[in-house]
């Protein structure tokens, strides 16, 4: 399938493929989806949301078919929801697509005739992410297929980074002076600093002695290109395997290990919030639930329970 253009790249009147309905829709909606997209970029949204909204706003219009945007209703969206949620899409893709129809017809068509905040979208689910040990951590990096994959693993446990801001990591944003990595532009548009473990500097010292890479501090096959992040997810994968690894994991659950590791080490949860770059501190409170220190402190009632012994 052909990768949707770049936004910068979009010719106007004209927005990316979509990847829902492949029947006919009413060619006037494709010079109202660009409108978003610019408005999109102006708000400072990052690439993947914008790409994300372009494949709700196309296949929301291809499933009206011949009817134009300006003249769906808000039973038109219940319904396209209910058809996301039957092909088995996530929850997730069913919120996405509430905000993204959310947004174009009250920002873009200007729509006052019925209330868009009461679009109803799926309830999140709380799952609490499984939990890699140290012993485990340590085990997928020795068994990673070579050492820009072992540094890339080290740099999600041992600086808390995601993928995305991985691959994009310059050689300029390790500060060796300082002991700090720069993390320009993560997640929600935001700069932060983060620990530079003596390890990992050793590690990417050596890793830049063997690679010599011209941007990006790691690269993939194509010099001055960053490495992509499905193959940093196929190597987590094929490490995994090697170390005997059974948990269902990923690349991101080093972040959660690093997180839980030092809560349970006793760092302050405003530090950790600060590490990760959250925005709200109710988001690093999960660790607390996943540090195994306050279940140490706990002590089961059935442990005082006096069973009679078995009569004879």
């Amino acid at each position: 399938m052909r990768a949707a253009l770049p936004v910068s790249q979009l010719p106007p009147g004209r927005t990316g493929p979509s990847r829902d309905h492949g029947g006919r829709h009413d060619a006037r909606n494709y010079h109202a989806l660009p409108a978003l997209c610019r408005l999109l970029l102006v708000e400072g949204r990052s690439e993947r949301t914008i790409k994300s909204y372009q494949y709700v706003l196309e296949g929301f219009s291809r499933f009206l078919g011949d009817r134009p945007l300006v003249e769906a209703t808000a039973e038109d969206i219940l319904a396209y929801q209910v058809d996301v949620a039957a092909r088995g899409l996530s929850d997730s893709c069913v919120r996405v697509a509430t905000y993204a129809l959310r947004g174009f017809f009250y920002k873009i068509l200007r729509r006052d005739d019925w209330n868009h905040a009461r679009l109803p979208k799926p309830r999140k689910p709380y799952r609490l992410p499984e939990i890699l040990s140290q012993e485990e951590v340590l085990a997928i990096i020795e068994a990673a297929p070579s050492p820009k994959y072992a540094a890339a693993f080290m740099l999600c446990y041992g600086a808390g980074l995601r993928t995305e801001e991985v691959i994009h990591l310059e050689p300029r944003h390790i500060d060796s002076d300082r002991m700090v990595i720069r993390i320009e532009r993560g997640k929600g548009d935001k700069d932060r600093l983060v620990l530079l473990p003596k390890l990992l500097l050793l590690v990417l010292r050596e890793c830049w002695k063997k690679y010599r890479p011209q941007k990006y501090l790691i690269e993939g096959k194509r010099p001055g290109q960053p490495i992509a992040a499905t193959s940093i997810q196929r190597a987590f994968r094929a490490a995994c395997k090697k170390a005997g690894i059974l948990k269902p994991v990923t690349p991101r659950s080093f972040r959660h290990a690093f997180a839980t590791h030092l809560v349970e080490s006793g760092t302050r949860l405003q530090v950790v919030q600060a590490l990760l770059g959250h925005q709200s501190l109710n988001t690093t409170t999960i660790y607390v639930r996943l540090a195994k220190n306050w279940l140490g402190e706990v002590k089961s009632p059935l442990d005082t329970l006096k069973p009679q012994p078995p009569a004879h």
